[in-house]
């Protein structure tokens, strides 16, 4: 099969021939219809992962149909359309007993502890009890651009923030986490409050329900400008990016017993950042990490689709064919694109 490789990290990433997946007893086999491409693949390839061994073929936000079962699969068949968190769970650990499959001790991840889905056919171990039926109406490209973004962020607002109607929402970051956060906020009943560097990405916050939008490049002081705006602060604040300056800010801008919610990835020198814990103390502000999602919450997310609460689709912003994912992939850091890069021509 066809698929995106590199041999090293930092290294030269092509499309080349590579053996296609053999199904173990706990997997399938999945014709890739769409695969998403997120800054985690990016954070990969440049070698932040400690769980990826080379070669490796990346990509983690997948549809696609189901070509082969492995003998223990009960609940799939071939040919179900169907996608798949980003994190799957042994179901055997105690996090995956207690309901928490995406922080599994022995998590199955595609594109870091296994090959992914920048090929034309992927291995999803665990399957049984991770993999998630496509409705109908919601076509392979859309799910893909739920991948580890939308989830991640529905997560995030509702399951860790329990943002609701009347609250107001600061995201920092209008990347793909970002503006999925933005969309799911506001899909909520929330009044949200969008912060970026880029007018376009901020214009495009607007149309996903963003109220007010602040260039952090043009406002001397985030935190106050948000404080000022929201009348005493945030209720949730999320770090969409993954900064010292996005987690201080997010933290900053909070109003009493607000809640923080890191997503962004910290990363190199942004690993240990300076946090305000004075004011954590004397606000009894929380912080708290959202790391993906499990697949029998997909359900609630694929209402708030189908009720027109949130439009993952606005969050397209192009998609490109295999042999155009390489150089897509390296280029990430660039921050160039708005919206959601996905491949959907093998």
């Amino acid at each position: 099969m066809k698929a995106v490789y590199y041999e090293e990290f930092k290294g030269k990433v092509d499309v080349r021939e590579v053996l296609k997946p053999i199904v173990s007893a706990d997997s399938v086999i999945v014709k890739v219809g769409a695969t998403g491409l997120c800054r985690s693949d990016w954070h990969g390839w440049m070698g932040h992962d400690p769980d990826i061994e080379l070669p490796h073929v990346p990509g983690h936000e997948l549809a696609g149909t189901i070509v082969e079962t492995g003998s223990n699969i009960k609940n799939f068949m071939v040919g179900d359309r169907i996608t798949v968190p980003f994190v799957s769970g042994c179901g055997r650990c105690p996090e995956c007993r207690s309901g928490n499959q995406h922080v599994c001790d022995q998590q199955f991840q595609p594109g870091f502890t296994a090959w992914g889905s920048f090929a034309e056919f992927v291995e999803i171990k665990y399957a049984d009890g991770n993999l998630v039926h496509l409705p109908d109406e919601i076509d392979f490209v859309t799910a893909a651009s739920l991948g580890c973004r939308f989830i991640t962020s529905f997560r995030a607002v509702i399951d860790q923030g329990k943002a609701g109607a009347g609250q107001w929402v600061a995201v920092h970051g209008c990347g793909g986490v970002g503006l999925s956060a933005i969309n799911i906020a506001a899909g909520a009943g929330a009044k949200v409050i969008a912060v970026d560097i880029d007018d376009k990405k901020l214009e495009l916050a607007r149309t996903l329900g963003a109220n007010r939008v602040l260039n952090a490049r043009l406002v001397k002081d985030v935190a106050a400008e948000i404080i000022r705006l929201s009348g005493r602060g945030a209720h949730v604040s999320i770090d969409a990016l993954g900064s010292q300056e996005t987690c201080f800010n997010s933290v900053s801008c909070l109003r009493k017993r607000g809640k923080h919610i890191q997503v962004g990835l910290m990363t190199g020198d942004h690993q240990h950042p300076v946090v305000p814990l004075d004011r954590v103390v004397a606000h009894e502000l929380e912080i708290i990490g959202s790391h993906g999602m499990q697949a029998f919450r997909y359900e609630a997310v694929f209402e708030m689709i189908k009720n027109g609460k949130v439009q993952p689709e606005k969050l397209l912003g192009r998609t490109i064919s295999l042999e155009e994912a390489p150089e897509a992939l390296v280029n990430m850091d660039k921050f160039e694109n708005l919206g959601v890069t996905v491949i959907d021509k093998f």
